[in-house]
């Protein structure tokens, strides 16, 4: 009986506590966007996402006005990670996210490899109104 005590005061804790917590980071599901310049062409990404607890789905604007689904999306407090695979002239690209979420924010970095080398890239999302 007592083991049946501890068990249900912890599961009413992590009940109570659960709620807190994701209310002190806030849910990321919305669409964000950003502006990346590059070769003197301004290109805004659109990535809309769906967060249900620490598991992250969405999608991710491409060219051609594409749209491609992330992969391997979690949430953990205020971080966020996600990847996308993206296909260039035969080539088969995965660029990894990583982020903070700061409010409407989120600041991080895309990390992948071109030409044999790890490359990385900063972004910053707003969350649209």
């Amino acid at each position: 009986m007592r083991k049946f005590a501890h068990a249900l005061f912890a599961a009413v804790v992590a009940a109570i506590a659960a709620p807190t917590v994701l209310a002190a980071y806030g849910d990321v599901t919305g669409t964000w966007t950003w502006t990346t310049d590059r070769n003197n062409q301004s290109f805004t990404t659109t990535l809309k996402l769906k967060q249900e607890g620490d598991r992250l789905t969405g999608t991710i604007s491409g060219r051609n006005n594409t749209e491609t689904p992330i992969e391997a999306g979690q949430v953990e407090g205020d971080k966020i990670s996600f990847q996308v695979v993206r296909t260039f002239n035969g080539n088969r690209m995965v660029i990894r996210y990583q982020g903070t979420v700061q409010g409407d924010r989120i600041v991080g970095k895309a990390t992948f490899e071109r030409d044999g080398q790890t490359r990385e890239r900063d972004w910053e999302a707003k969350r649209g109104s």
